[in-house]
């Protein structure tokens, strides 16, 4: 069987935040038909319990801690050697050795490196000769770049020189990994127009969405009052586009809502919320959960699903999860720009505070239909097939012969 390595910033389970979700589908496709050699990093303490789980999809696995603080230290040496933050922010020597030892010991005939900064670890002349796939899910870059926009001071130097370093590390990747992947045509021809010379190298891989798990028709009760209309942000907190959307939302949209529906409540659904998202939850009509055991819940019986995010990129997972499970859908054109057959997407955008007021109040008074329900769910299972679009993988993974590497063996590292 074909063996695949596999480099991932962040342990690719459980499948519970937006690149952990792609990450982790991408692996168990993978696994069902190569044996997968996984290096990555865990990031949580919540997620170390779930290493042994990963070892059930790979071949063999180099799973590293990653302390937040420590590498925040270490990103550091960028600014010394004129490299992006992110690249020593994700750089581990005992991964980096580990890749090696697999690449000489076992038959690996291809590399798939997911997030940008994992592509710093066989970017070298040495890796020519092993067909490499970048997957960099959306533009980090431009990312970096709607920050520095956004921010003031020296934080806006730092991430506009974030944008920079980065653009030129894409463009480096790119001429010299044999194809770049992102997961969206908006994402894949924004990339295009910067970097035509290389187009024949960039190709469109869409999300999914798990629609036997994000199912309407499954019982579920709700945990709202009966008597408060419920809206609803999904979504990591101390995430800064997830903060600085729904603290926009929050001071700009909520008030005039709530002046023309007094019963309409916010809740702000997700892990790890920030100081600044907790004060809100003394804020009248607003409530923030903090990590829930399952989000379906408050889809499934929320008035509307709402992304006023402000800087986005790629395709939105709370979008298209809100869809699955039939609620409306009101965001920003920066939420809705991934989406794919947008003219078709059964959402509604609104590109400012007071069309975002309107459209809360028009769809709440509306009510939610039986069509527009079946509008979303067809829309999501039309588009979001997660086999059927990682099915490209197959044709990138193979199309280059296979290497023999002389004898097997089973390496592990963790710690």
């Amino acid at each position: 069987m074909t063996e695949v390595l596999y480099l991932v910033h962040r342990l690719p389970f459980p499948p519970n935040k937006g690149d952990k979700i792609r990450s982790y589908h991408l692996l168990r496709y993978m696994a069902a038909r190569y044996e997968v050699h996984l290096g990555c990093f865990v990031d949580d303490a919540d997620d170390e319990k779930y290493v042994g789980e990963i070892g059930k999809y790979c071949k063999t696995t180099c799973i590293r801690k990653l302390n937040r603080f420590s590498s925040t230290i270490k990103s550091a040496k960028g600014l010394v050697n004129g490299n992006a933050l992110s690249l020593p922010y994700y750089f581990d020597r005992t991964l980096a050795t580990w890749i090696d030892d697999v690449l000489a010991t076992s038959n690996v005939s291809a590399i798939v490196a997911f997030s940008s900064p994992m592509g710093q670890y066989v970017l070298g002349p040495q890796y020519k000769n092993i067909r490499r796939i970048m997957d960099f899910v959306d533009i980090d870059s431009d990312k970096w770049r709607q920050y520095a926009k956004r921010s003031h001071g020296p934080m806006k130097w730092i991430y506009s020189r974030e944008a920079a370093l980065l653009e030129d590390f894409e463009r480096n990747v790119t001429e010299a990994f044999d194809s770049v992947v992102f997961v969206s045509e908006n994402e894949t021809s924004t990339f295009s127009s910067q970097w035509p010379d290389t187009k024949m190298k960039h190709f469109t891989v869409c999300n999914g969405v798990a629609t036997d798990y994000f199912d309407p028709a499954l019982e579920f009760i709700s945990p709202f009052n009966s008597d408060v209309i419920p809206i609803v942000f999904t979504g990591l907190m101390d995430y800064w586009p997830n903060v600085d959307a729904v603290g926009w939302f929050a001071r700009e949209v909520l008030s005039e809502v709530r002046n023309k529906i007094p019963k309409l409540q916010f809740w702000i659904v997700g892990a790890s919320p920030t100081n600044e998202i907790l004060k809100l939850d003394s804020d009248p009509g607003i409530v923030v959960t903090g990590k829930v055991p399952d989000v379906r819940p408050y889809l499934k019986h929320a008035a509307a699903v709402i992304a006023p995010l402000k800087i986005a990129r790629g395709v939105q997972n709370k979008v298209l999860e809100g869809l699955a499970m039939g609620r409306p859908v009101i965001c920003t054109p920066q939420a809705a720009a991934g989406l794919s057959d947008k003219a078709e997407a059964p959402i509604r955008v609104a590109s400012s505070q007071s069309e975002f007021v309107d459209s809360v109040v028009d769809i709440v008074r509306t009510g939610v239909d039986s069509e527009l329900s079946n509008r979303s769910m067809s829309y999501v299972l039309e588009n979001y097939n997660w086999e059927r679009n990682l099915s490209l993988f197959s044709d990138l993974l193979t199309a280059s012969p296979t290497r023999s590497r002389g004898l097997k063996r089973e390496p592990l590292c963790y710690g």
